[in-house]
């Protein structure tokens, strides 16, 4: 097990919470079993074992107690559950008041992430999108919400971007349907900039951009939107975030999911135009506008 002071509190968790669900699975309990040992609901463990909320001293106390967890793992999953409760709030805890649990997850997920792998059918990814363009389409995407958190969505999306440029810079493999580049969200003029963005940050060294073109035809309408994260820090396997119609992220981690999303971005990236092509139809379309 790698260093756990060098693993993020997001990491420490979802790799404690594996541990925690295979020691169950070896003692063949159900989570209404361990729930029960522990006086909680069930729905706990499961949001333990899934790493999706931290466990507390008095639970792992219980739960190495009930698994009968010799002292060396017992120190070794201690030193994840200690860290995977540090607090240190990231940068998008300012926005709490606006962006979902869903969506915070996702950007814990980006932040740490040392490759994203993104499809796209109709709309620009966010970490390629304009302003002006961000802001049309939060505007029209969630028509409840007010000027101010339509603007707070917009700065938590420009903020994302930076990963992009960091030191411990983002490598980005986008596919994208023709119909991304045609659709004039925000106007002529908010697209004409939206796309001489993607051929700049298209030229970027660890940026890789493809366009699946109409004449492909159904090759790009097997799936809809998703995004893939790798990380170096993390050696449990890609996490996969796939979008719905009401725009809600799911997120995935199981492995035959994820080996699933990686085949299919595969097969989606041979369907697509190579990068230089790609530049090419961005910038065609980008003198069609009028």
């Amino acid at each position: 097990m790698a260093a756990v002071s060098k693993v993020s509190p997001l990491t420490a968790r979802r790799r404690l919470g594996a541990a925690l669900r295979k020691l169950r699975d070896d003692h063949a309990l159900t989570t209404e079993e361990v729930g029960a040992h522990l006086e909680c609901h069930n729905s706990k463990v499961s949001r333990i074992e899934l790493g999706k909320r931290a466990c507390t001293p008095k639970d792992f106390k219980g739960l190495m107690e009930l698994y009968e967890v010799d002292d060396t793992q017992a120190e070794e999953l201690e030193a994840l559950m200690k860290r995977a409760r540090q607090r240190v709030p990231p940068w998008w805890h300012a926005y709490n008041d606006v962006i979902s649990t869903n969506y915070s997850e996702f950007i814990a997920y980006e932040a740490e992430a040392s490759r994203c792998r993104e499809y796209q059918t109709v709309i620009i990814p966010g970490l390629l999108q304009t302003e002006a363009y961000a802001h049309a389409v939060t505007a029209g995407g969630y028509a409840a919400l007010g000027p101010d958190q339509v603007e707070e969505l917009v700065e938590v999306r420009m903020r994302r971007q930076r990963r992009l440029y960091e030191d411990d810079v983002l490598f980005l493999e986008v596919v994208m349907t023709e119909a991304a580049l045609r659709l004039q969200v925000g106007g002529p003029e908010a697209m004409r900039e939206q796309l001489r963005k993607l051929r700049e940050v298209a030229e970027l060294p660890h940026v890789e951009l493809r366009v699946i073109p109409f004449e492909a035809g159904g090759k790009a309408t097997s799936t809809g939107a998703f995004t893939l994260f790798t990380s170096e820090k993390d050696e449990d396997g890609d996490v996969a975030f796939t979008e719905s119609a009401e725009a809600t992220l799911r997120t995935h981690d199981d492995l035959m999911v994820t080996r699933r999303l990686n085949r299919l971005f595969r097969n989606l990236t041979a369907a697509a135009l190579p990068p230089r092509d790609t530049l090419d139809l961005v910038q065609r379309i980008e003198s069609e506008l009028v």
